[in-house]
């Protein structure tokens, strides 16, 4: 196992996760609910978000092969998705809590999925299983690894938010969103290439 390529992945699919963009809308969608209540639901759906990301990671070359994709079209829509999914980290819209505050005991969605399972952390994992299925063990390590420091973030999301408050939090999440635009960026060159060498 490189452990190398274990600490750079898991430190993608952390910042690919987003949990200090997604505190805000955890705290709205169980505001209702009391501290116990919130915790326990929190935590089912941040299991339900990691069962469903292991799936797609193990079943991510099944799938390219009966969809009939090539690693090159994956880098370049993944590249282009986590491009758009950075430019909402740096310029965020306005979440609309009040609709969010209606919903008293979420159940896999809007939780799970799509705010800890998106398609950005899909399409991720989709293309590390398709690229190197050799190294199973090392995208799983990583990925346990992102899942639970996401999870941290967001059980601890009341303290964290006290602590930092929502203009902290915020600017946290616009460094980790320039951090991912050159990720993103590079993911795009890649499908490029490798494209272009196909076409040769």
């Amino acid at each position: 196992m490189s452990w190398t390529d274990v600490t750079t992945t898991a430190v993608v699919l952390f910042f690919i996760m987003d949990p200090l963009g997604n505190l805000p809308i955890f705290n709205a969608v169980l505001a209702k609910l009391d501290t116990r209540r919130k915790v326990l639901v929190a935590a089912r759906e941040l299991v339900f978000a990691l069962i469903i990301l292991l799936a797609f990671l193990y079943s991510g070359e099944t799938i390219l092969k009966f969809l009939g994709l090539e690693q090159s079209s994956l880098s370049i829509a993944g590249g282009v998705l986590l491009f758009v999914i950075s430019l909402r980290m740096i310029f965020p819209r306005r979440n609309n809590t009040d609709e969010l505050d209606g919903a008293e005991d979420p159940f896999i969605v809007p939780l799970a999925v799509p705010l800890v399972a998106g398609p950005s952390t899909i399409a991720m994992l989709l293309l590390l299983s398709s690229q190197s299925p050799s190294q199973m063990l090392d995208w799983t390590v990583a990925l346990l690894l992102a899942w639970g420091a996401s999870t941290l973030i967001l059980l601890a999301g009341p303290l964290l938010l006290r602590v930092l408050g929502n203009r902290g939090a915020r600017a946290l999440e616009r460094l980790m969103g320039m951090i991912l635009i050159i990720m993103a960026t590079q993911m795009l060159l890649n499908g490029v290439r490798e494209f272009a060498q196909s076409l040769t």
